[in-house]
């Protein structure tokens, strides 16, 4: 066992993961269902997105995807066979709704009745999300998507009846996938759905996204016992040199990133200096919406990936990358996911946290001999779940680590050019192959049960 091996294994058994710590893996609907018009499904503005020229780089879209509609069982048999105790997914809103509101869709509802059932006859506990991007199409040509405040109340109605239908066979709810993707990427830079560049209409969107999830919350909690919460993405801001200039970009960064969504979230409010900054951008609020934000909840995912590296400067100065870079060309720094937990920890004094998200993506092949050598993402696993075990053992309350993804799929404007699966996914066969990383972690997990150390690198 090499160096690295050694300061894992250390690490892992002085953290003492709790001995019902859920190991898990993660997807979204829209990246692996596909089935996109089947069964009674209604189109979402992801669907629409990739059938405009030039969003997708890779001119693909989402109607075939994994096809995890029909291949479910297969997939949960993978899940099964990785030794996972928890499984997270998302509901489709227009596979359940198709218009966003008025009649539900019974066949929608009973794709996921199957899901569930298979998982929990598998032993693997469901863990589900009501919001992963792909809203209802109906919604933002007929209202205008998440700028208009008329969408919380039918988004409300959708988490009551999903709560209410599948709450007690749910291990967990979150009303939301990262708000800062769907509200920034989708409604500032146009990089997701709906292709937006207004930046008033973001900031609208982000606070009637929490203002939803508020609503989400009440209505959920007088249908189901079930663990509620919300799952944020935090991209810890660095900054690049000591000067003035690049702390302060970084602590803006920090604020539109982090604190823009935790501070309402936690604290009731908005951060001042970011509010100040937005200046007219900032949102509209009626009286009473941050006391509606600032539900009480019972846990908090965190989607962790990468750190922003700020500079000012030009040309600005690269983030080091000791680590290396992932093929999205995101910097690998694991110290900020300790130094990230602590922090929030501290600041926000948070319910249980999940890491809903962590992963990276690879230019991953199938070799001769069938196999997937990513010896890149077995060491990004190792040193992420040496950093996760660090914070633990300094005082962060962690209760399940869902790697992603599952399966290489649709990943948004990539396209599928992009592979963060455990399992390799051949497109044109859906052939599902085990990666190194998955027989990894897979002997990880076992590990973790049986109270050895985790396992060397293939």
């Amino acid at each position: 066992m090499n160096s690295n091996d050694t300061n894992f294994a250390a690490a892992a058994h002085r953290a003492a993961f709790r001995p019902d710590f859920a190991w898990g893996s993660a997807t979204s609907a829209a990246q692996i269902e596909g089935a996109g018009a089947l069964d009674g499904k209604g189109p979402s503005i992801w669907d629409a997105f990739c059938r405009e020229p030039g969003r997708i780089n890779d001119g693909s879209n989402i109607d075939v995807a994994c096809d995890h509609y029909h291949r479910y069982r297969d997939d949960v048999a993978l899940m099964k066979w990785l030794g996972l105790k928890a499984y997270r997914f998302s509901f489709a809103w227009p596979r359940v709704q198709p218009l966003g509101r008025g009649l539900w869709n019974e066949p929608g509802f009973a794709f996921y009745d199957r899901l569930i059932d298979c998982l929990l006859e598998a032993g693997i506990a469901p863990h589900a999300t009501l919001y992963h991007w792909d809203l209802p199409l109906a919604l933002h040509t007929q209202l205008g998507g998440w700028p208009a405040r008329e969408i919380v109340p039918h988004f409300a109605d959708y988490a009551a009846e999903v709560a209410r239908r599948f709450g007690d066979r749910l291990a967990s709810l979150a009303t939301l996938n990262e708000p800062w993707c769907v509200a920034t990427l989708g409604y500032e830079t146009a990089q997701f759905a709906p292709g937006k560049t207004n930046r008033a209409a973001a900031m609208q969107t982000s606070h009637h996204l929490l203002l939803a999830h508020g609503r989400a919350i009440q209505a959920m909690r007088a249908e189901t016992k079930t663990q509620l919460g919300i799952v944020l993405n935090h991209t810890p801001a660095f900054p690049a040199t000591e000067l003035e200039a690049d702390r302060k970009a970084a602590r803006l960064d920090d604020g539109l990133n982090v604190r823009w969504y935790m501070d309402p979230v936690f604290r009731g409010q908005y951060p001042a200096d970011v509010l100040e900054h937005l200046g007219a951008d900032a949102p509209r609020m009626e009286a009473g919406d941050l006391a509606e934000i600032a539900q009480p909840l019972d846990f908090l995912g965190v989607n962790f990936y990468t750190r922003s590296y700020i500079s000012t400067q030009q040309p600005k100065v690269p983030a080091p990358g000791q680590h290396g870079f992932t093929d999205m060309g995101w910097e690998i720094y694991p110290k900020a996911l300790t130094q990230h937990l602590v922090r929030i920890t501290r600041e926000y004094s948070p319910p249980p946290i999940y890491i809903t998200e962590n992963g990276m993506a690879n230019a991953d092949r199938v070799d001769a001999d069938g196999r997937v050598a990513d010896a890149e993402r077995v060491a990004y696993l190792r040193e992420h779940l040496a950093a996760l075990a660090r914070a633990i053992e300094l005082g962060v309350d962690v209760r399940g680590y869902f790697y992603w993804s599952l399966l290489d799929n649709f990943e948004w404007n990539s396209g599928y050019a992009k592979r963060f699966g455990l399992f390799h996914v051949d497109y044109e066969t859906q052939v599902r192959t085990a990666k190194d990383s998955a027989h990894w972690y897979r002997a990880f997990i076992q590990a973790q049960h049986a109270g050895n150390e985790p396992p060397k690198a293939p």
